[in-house]
């Protein structure tokens, strides 16, 4: 008897999540993803070739580019607009640039009521740093590396 209302709870639970579980379409989150990442880089684009009319050599072009872009993320982040645009392109809107800046604007706007050093300080670095660590470790080992190869002579 025990094991018939067992059976039947977890039948009731397993229909339960079925109903609250969300379906996805993988191909249509794809395509929004696509769409979004494309925007953002069409945005990028336009800066860099407006900043290279301009009189900007490329390097600096390319500077421009990317402080505006984190800007307009940042700001839409305080806006509220950017998780929209987030949830809306999945990893189009999250991998570039624009937002690995959101995540860090998200994280100070989350902990600013923490104050100052303890909230923003601190919990900025909640994403951003092991984004930058992982970014170091790499780059040094890939350095090393490189010198490895380099004076075994397979790299010349």
């Amino acid at each position: 008897m025990a094991t018939e209302q067992q059976k039947q709870k977890q039948k009731q639970y397993e229909q339960y999540v079925k109903e609250i579980t969300p379906t996805h379409s993988l191909p249509l989150n794809m395509a929004k993803a696509f769409f979004t990442g494309g925007l953002i880089c069409v945005l990028g684009q336009f800066i860099l070739n407006f900043a290279g009319s301009q009189g900007a050599d490329k390097e600096m072009a390319g500077s421009w580019c990317s402080l505006i872009l984190i800007l307009l993320s940042v700001i839409l982040t305080g806006l509220n607009i950017y998780p929209k645009i987030g949830k809306f392109g999945g990893a189009g809107a999250l991998v570039p640039i624009t937002g690995f800046a959101n995540s860090v604007a998200a994280s100070a706007i989350e902990f600013k009521a923490e104050g100052q050093v303890f909230g923003i300080g601190c919990k900025i670095f909640t994403i951003a740093g092991p984004v930058i660590l992982y970014g170091i470790m790499s780059s040094w080992l890939l350095g090393l590396i490189y010198y490895i190869l380099k004076v075994i002579g397979v790299i010349a």
